[in-house]
């Protein structure tokens, strides 16, 4: 085993919680935005991905305040784009899930052979970032 980068490792983790509950605000603008006849489906299916973030954000909390750091009061910049296609929608999804895979796949390789925990804990979420790649990618075939 080796060391833990602490400083590095609390970095990754605020930086991940400042995408989770950024995550949170464009799941719910997202929930408040889509129209049409599969509106009801959807809806459901972003507020779930924002209770999701707000899950993940506060998992990352808890990581982080055991490690002795501070978790942020910040969340990750986020563009408004005024596209509110479902199409448009489903893609921005699946970019953010995107950033948020590398996000944990970084923090994978920042506590690898150092903490089997930290270790565990990311393969987790990149296990469910991976699947939420897939659902998108699945809900944006028909748009192709």
């Amino acid at each position: 085993m080796q060391e833990l980068d602490q400083q590095k490792t609390i970095d990754l983790l605020n930086a991940i919680m400042e995408f989770e509950l950024a995550g949170v605000v464009r799941y719910t603008h997202y929930s408040l935005m889509v129209t049409g006849p599969n509106r009801i489906p959807i809806v459901a299916f972003f507020k779930a991905q924002a209770s999701e973030s707000l899950l993940h954000a506060q998992q990352v909390g808890e990581i982080l305040t055991g490690l002795d750091g501070h978790p942020t009061l910040r969340i990750a910049p986020m563009e408004e784009t005024f596209k509110h296609s479902v199409k448009d929608i489903l893609e921005e999804s699946l970019n953010h899930e995107r950033k948020a895979l590398e996000m944990y796949k970084n923090l994978l390789e920042t506590v690898a052979d150092a903490s089997i925990y930290l270790e565990e804990f990311a393969r987790t979420m990149i296990g469910q970032e991976e699947l939420h790649n897939l659902e998108l990618k699945k809900m944006l075939r028909d748009f192709s």
